[in-house]
């Protein structure tokens, strides 16, 4: 039994949470969302993010030292956008028998991954905790329901990312074991941009004719494509394309109804402007903001990147859903 604590309980914390509680660990949870803190004390289930999931038996806090007290695993739940705040409140409750278990994808700023940013942090405070990032196709409904998948551990460390695959996976959830959560976390947050296209035509396929599964699938493969001559200029290895971290998580995202990232972009298939679509959404679709970071990215290092760079001229309101889903099949 592992004494476990999760940092943030949207969807996919609440998920853990339930998985890891029902194998028998002890988990801790924070949280700064008073109606989810709630919810979790009297209904023992996340009503805000993930209803009718049982979590009994998850100790719930809104303070972040006493969901620290006692665990050995910390995993990090929170968003991309804040997860560097939080490491930075983290720190001073930090011992050294602590392992850092990220969930978070992508860059921040700086033009650093998340991981390494975090990485950054822990050395400038003197600190040498083992830090991982894991990553896969994981729908948070389906896994907390006991639907089985696979998803990747990464860490520099190979013993951590063994040790953590093997503490933490349960008869649904196989993790996999890996030592480049460089890739790992590149794939995990490119996914969220191709998932963001694909969403484009479940909305075009509701106002049009224009959307179906044939456009889906070339849009998909584009996607993928770019990202297969993308990501391994920015530091990820070839063969993670291949893996729960690449084409399956990539898969999922895409196409499953509970993607974020996905109905996002139905959203904007429908025609809705970003700040309409962003006003909609009741959880963070991380999509937008890696396809910014990618963009970037690709321009520092003069790489094209037209399929990327066709959502982003529609998210600044340039083209419309249909013209941004030709330039993508064109390429």
């Amino acid at each position: 039994m592992a004494h476990i604590g999760i940092l943030g309980l949207g969807n996919w914390g609440t998920a853990i949470a339930a998985m890891w509680l029902k194998d028998g660990h002890n988990v801790k949870g924070w949280t700064i969302e008073k109606e989810v803190y709630q919810s979790i004390m009297m209904k023992d289930e996340n009503s805000v993010y993930l209803e009718g999931v049982s979590v009994k038996g998850l100790d719930v806090t809104m303070h972040l030292e006493e969901a620290l007290q006692g665990v050995e695993i910390i995993v990090l739940a929170v968003p991309s956008s804040v997860i560097l705040d939080v490491v930075n409140d983290l720190i001073p409750h930090l011992r050294p028998g602590h392992v850092l278990l990220d969930l978070a994808k992508g860059l921040a700023p700086k033009k650093r991954l998340i991981s390494s940013a975090i990485e950054e942090i822990l050395k400038e405070n003197d600190l040498h905790n083992p830090l991982a990032v894991l990553t896969g196709p994981t729908i948070a409904p389906e896994a907390a329901n006991g639907v089985m998948t696979t998803a990747l551990v990464a860490s520099e460390e190979g013993s951590v990312a063994k040790r953590l695959a093997e503490t933490l996976s349960t008869p649904t959830f196989v993790l996999k074991a890996a030592n480049d959560p460089q890739g790992a976390e590149l794939w995990g947050a490119f996914k969220n941009v191709v998932a963001l296209a694909c969403g484009l035509v479940d909305g075009l396929a509701q106002v049009g004719t224009l959307g179906g599964d044939n456009l889906k699938a070339a849009i998909f493969f584009a996607g993928f494509k770019e990202g297969c001559l993308l990501l391994p200029q920015l530091g990820a290895r070839a063969e993670v394309a291949f893996g729960p971290a690449g084409l399956g998580d990539l898969y999922v995202t895409a196409t499953s109804p509970y993607g974020r990232n996905r109905s996002m972009g139905e959203k904007l298939g429908k025609g809705l402007t970003l700040d309409e679509a962003l006003e909609e959404m009741s959880m963070v679709a991380e999509g937008v903001r890696a396809a910014r970071m990618f963009m970037r990215r690709a321009e520092d290092f003069e790489i094209q990147v037209p399929f990327t760079k066709a959502l982003n001229t529609l998210l600044d309101g340039y083209i419309d859903a249909e013209e941004c889903c030709r330039r993508m099949i064109s390429i």
